[in-house]
């Protein structure tokens, strides 16, 4: 599992996480909620080293990962889809996808693994197509697909449903779903949308001015008033 424990981070002056403590458990789905401004993208980055802990500790599978490089966490088990997709624009869909695979040497860094195929089709029929020409919906399966590609045992999602059409939101959750109960995967979910979240979460975090206010069961949620915590 993933364990945070105590971390704070500052942007000048500005204390931006305050203390943040939390788990994260193969074979569930952690929901992270708050409104914009909260800091929930900063401890994304702060998780996977694109940024440094002030002060805390990071510790994945046992084992301190605070210091080590991105690339470092990558290898770990750990696979990261930003907020925007941040997918190559000029390459094709299959070449987005070997990237994810750079982690691996010989003929392993060079055949997209069939299963992302299975749980994104479109990307199958697309695959000779450059990710610019996609739609973003299709680019958010490209961007998912390509951190797949590296066999995390972590897959972290920063709001996956932005700006996406409902069908394919509709369609993300279902992998989501479907990756979870694997058993071996543990995935934490940036969300603000509240029903996406409410869906697929087994605990939930709700963050508030750098803090986590509130957590518990995803099943209880609505009757422990989490969507009027994260309204806008």
């Amino acid at each position: 599992m993933l364990q945070v424990e105590k971390l704070h981070q500052y942007y000048g002056g500005s204390h931006i996480l305050r203390g943040l403590s939390f788990d994260v458990r193969i074979g569930e789905v952690t929901c992270l909620l708050g409104r914009n401004g909260v800091g929930k993208t900063t401890l994304l980055k702060v998780l996977m080293g694109l940024l440094p802990a002030r002060e805390g500790v990071v510790r994945w599978e046992g084992r301190s990962i605070t210091a080590a490089k991105p690339h470092r966490r990558v290898q770990s088990g750990i696979a990261y889809v930003p907020q925007g997709r941040e997918i190559f624009a000029r390459l094709t869909v299959e070449e987005n996808l070997l990237m994810g695979l750079s982690c691996f040497t010989g003929p392993q860094a060079r055949q997209v693994p069939p299963f992302i195929y299975e749980l994104f089709p479109v990307l199958l029929d697309m695959k000779h197509r450059r990710g610019g020409d996609l739609s973003g919906g299709q680019q958010q399966q490209l961007a998912i697909g390509r951190a797949l590609a590296s066999r995390p045992r972590l897959l972290i999602l920063d709001e996956p449903t932005e700006g996406i059409q409902p069908s394919v939101i509709k369609e993300i959750g279902s992998v989501i779903k479907s990756l979870a109960a694997r058993g071996d995967m543990a995935i934490l979910l940036v969300e603000q949308f509240y029903d996406f979240a409410a869906e697929l979460a087994d605990q939930y975090l709700v963050m508030s001015r750098g803090e986590i206010v509130q957590r518990g069961a995803g099943p209880q949620m609505e009757a422990e008033g989490v969507r009027g915590l994260v309204a806008i």
